[in-house]
């Protein structure tokens, strides 16, 4: 398994901001309104990123203490992967909704409430982005040779 790379983070986002946006140009008018919290549960998966990879990088570099086993480590890979690249898609549906209605927001009372969850959740994305890629960095071992810090 190879360490998540920008580009495919950027592709991923790429699709589904343009998915999004040509959905609201053809149907936000029988769409319901956005939650404006919407975003907010993107943050409580990067906080359990966080959590684990602050854990989990101790019991790698600690030469005393308790191992981290193969498996638990291939899963914590698969998890920082998958929340990467669901914040990366998050992301982009997310810039999707703004570019469609921010433009929108003095004449659509409903396009400026959506116009405050699509930010939330822009933020809430970049979150799960970042602590995805953190978690991946804390499960890679002192001496790594994908590390490019090693050369």
């Amino acid at each position: 398994m190879r360490f998540t790379k920008p580009r495919d983070l950027i592709a991923a986002g790429l699709v589904a901001g343009i998915v999004l946006y040509l959905i609201m140009q053809s149907a936000y008018g029988s769409l319901p309104p956005l939650p404006t919290l919407a975003g907010v549960t993107l943050v409580v998966i990067a906080v359990i990123d966080v959590v684990l990879g602050f854990s989990l990088r101790a019991r790698i570099r600690s030469k005393t203490g308790r191992p981290v086993q193969a498996l638990a480590a291939a899963r914590a890979v698969a998890l920082a992967k998958a929340s990467s690249m669901l914040g990366a898609i998050m992301l982009g549906a997310w810039l999707g909704v703004l570019v469609y209605v921010l433009p929108k927001r003095s004449d659509i009372v409903a396009a400026a409430n959506d116009t405050t969850s699509s930010v939330i959740g822009i933020v809430c994305a970049a979150l799960l982005i970042g602590a995805g890629l953190w978690l991946e960095h804390c499960l890679r071992t002192p001496k790594d040779p994908d590390d490019p810090g090693d050369h």
